[in-house]
């Protein structure tokens, strides 16, 4: 492996980031070899510090991380899965409610932010990690970029199902990709036991699913009103269809998700269609258009009623991906097509 620096967007220029960044070198400090720190915590095991390319860049961690922000519900969720929900002092930009299954920790139950929180915010937690779901998420306008964070002692993490720098995607993403980011977030956290028995538990669960064998037709209509933003042929949404045995009517689009006019929804006439239930664009919304519309109504599957309704946090790479496909799976044979 080569790892590599990306040439950082600029460097921020906010007013607050000196008042914070001696409080973040400090709370970022790994304790010397031998010692401990005051909250009596180890030092580094013989595995780190540990470095990776992560989405073209290079990310080092010097001692398990004890402080986390993380951005989006996957990454939240995939500490949450792992038991390292301890290590989380923010979290932001949740796509929705976590999952009952998982065991919640304040940060989590309450976020600091409800979309991209900005830097000074973001360090005031002092974090020794930021795990984003987005490249977005880690800007000079967002929660810092990522040169000037590793300035300050924090590392950063992004999804690699996220990366979009050629050579990074995935095309396509699969379930290994999945998998493969629980075992390098496990060996991040010095997790790696924990991470080897979530992927052994999900691999057994996505085995045992049997897809749909009808070769039924779809669309994921994942937000958007005035031109639909389905998922295409390379993404997560095309990875849960596939296992769940749907055909994407946009397959052929190469990219993960895709903007698509009403005309060619419609032209297509799929036998079903995957409606993406958020806050902003609940699944509830989405039906209220398709069965008021002229033109969509009298598609086949709005017509006959043909929903099946997937959550937003289910619906980018991470641990609730397995789930995802069990439950479009059991609802196509609720369907009784």
């Amino acid at each position: 492996m080569n790892p590599r620096r990306v040439r950082p967007s600029r460097a921020l220029a906010l007013p607050a980031l000196a008042a914070v960044a001696a409080l973040t070198l400090a709370a970022c400090s790994a304790p010397a070899s031998g010692e401990t720190d005051a909250e009596g915590a180890s030092p580094a095991s013989g595995g780190f510090p540990v470095t990776l390319d992560n989405c073209g860049f290079e990310t080092e961690v010097e001692a398990p991380p004890e402080r986390v922000v993380t951005i989006k519900s996957s990454t939240t969720e995939m500490l949450l899965a792992l038991g390292l929900g301890d290590r989380i002092v923010g979290s932001a930009f949740l796509d929705g409610p976590v999952p009952d299954s998982l065991e919640t920790v304040p940060a989590v139950e309450e976020p600091f932010a409800t979309e991209a929180p900005g830097s000074e915010a973001t360090l005031t937690l002092e974090p020794d990690l930021v795990y984003a779901g987005w490249e977005s998420n880690l800007t000079a306008e967002t929660a810092g970029d990522r040169e000037t964070l590793a300035e300050l002692g924090v590392a950063t993490y992004v999804s690699p199902a996220a990366c979009k720098e050629e050579g990074y995607m995935p095309d396509p993403l699969t379930f290994d990709t999945v998998f493969a980011e629980i075992e390098e977030v496990g060996s991040l956290f010095d997790a790696d036991d924990a991470a080897a028995q979530l992927v052994q538990e999900q691999r057994a669960a996505l085995d045992a699913i049997e897809p749909d064998d009808r070769g039924l037709t779809a669309l994921w209509w994942s937000s958007g009103d005035d031109t639909p933003y389905v998922g295409a042929g390379i993404g997560a949404p095309q990875m849960i269809m596939d296992a769940a045995g749907l055909t994407n009517v946009a397959a052929d689009v190469h990219d993960t998700w895709t903007s698509l006019g009403w005309e060619n929804v419609v032209e297509a006439d799929p036998d079903v269609l995957v409606l993406v239930d958020a806050a902003w664009n609940p699944a509830d919304a989405k039906i209220e258009t398709l069965e008021s519309s002229p033109a969509t109504r009298e598609m086949t599957a709005v017509k006959e009623e043909r929903y099946v309704v997937v959550p937003f946090p289910a619906t980018e790479a991470g641990v609730r991906n397995v789930d995802a496909v069990a439950s479009v799976v059991d609802q196509l044979a609720d369907l009784g097509l």
